[in-house]
């Protein structure tokens, strides 16, 4: 039985920590995605987004932002509706807010990819917590992109969200010291920086 990261316990949350979590995206469907669900998780556990995350796909058709930048008064009455995701409204009407953004950003930069990669020279920051209580909740990174994130339209992108989404979509790979993926190819020579305290 191969050691993981403390909170990678529930059957699905193994399979997200082993096959995802730190794992580098360069997607920007998928970056949006996460996006969607790190904003949709706040106040949740990611367990629960993790066994929506399916009804989530069907409802946001795919996670294409261009159709949900469309979404009108209809689709959020569809989306308050809908059991499979989380039925809050001020989430539900910042995730078209975000669509938006997101395009705008794409336009910007070219893709949402290379505006996120920015901050980071394109190569994942790697820590190796010893004990859960090294990881932290947010940074002076997190907290550098959640600012210009909400100075770009966006919502729900505190930096603790933020951190999440890093942690996601490998932009931060804060998977423990002795945890059986810390030693995973990342596809590329990554820099590893110590946890500060």
């Amino acid at each position: 039985m191969p050691i993981r990261c403390a909170w990678a316990t529930d059957p699905l949350d193994v399979i997200y920590h082993d096959g995802e979590w730190g794992v580098p995206v360069h997607d920007d469907l998928r970056l949006f995605e996460f996006l969607i669900l790190e904003g949709a998780q706040a106040g949740l556990s990611w367990n629960t987004i993790l066994r929506k995350r399916d009804a989530y796909r069907a409802a946001y058709r795919g996670f294409d932002p261009a159709n949900v930048a469309r979404f009108g008064d209809r689709d959020v009455a569809r989306l308050m509706n809908d059991a499979g995701i989380v039925r809050n409204a001020a989430k539900v009407r910042w995730s078209i807010a975000n669509a938006k953004a997101f395009l705008a950003v794409q336009r910007e930069c070219g893709s949402f990819d290379a505006y996120l990669w920015s901050f980071v020279d394109g190569t994942p920051i790697v820590n190796r917590p010893r004990t859960r209580d090294e990881v932290p909740a947010r940074t002076e990174l997190s907290d550098r992109i959640s600012k210009d994130l909400r100075k770009r339209g966006f919502g729900f992108v505190g930096s603790s969200i933020v951190y999440a989404l890093l942690q996601a979509v490998g932009v931060v790979d804060d998977h423990s010291a002795d945890c059986f993926r810390a030693a995973a190819p990342a596809g590329k020579k990554r820099v590893t920086h110590a946890l500060r305290r």
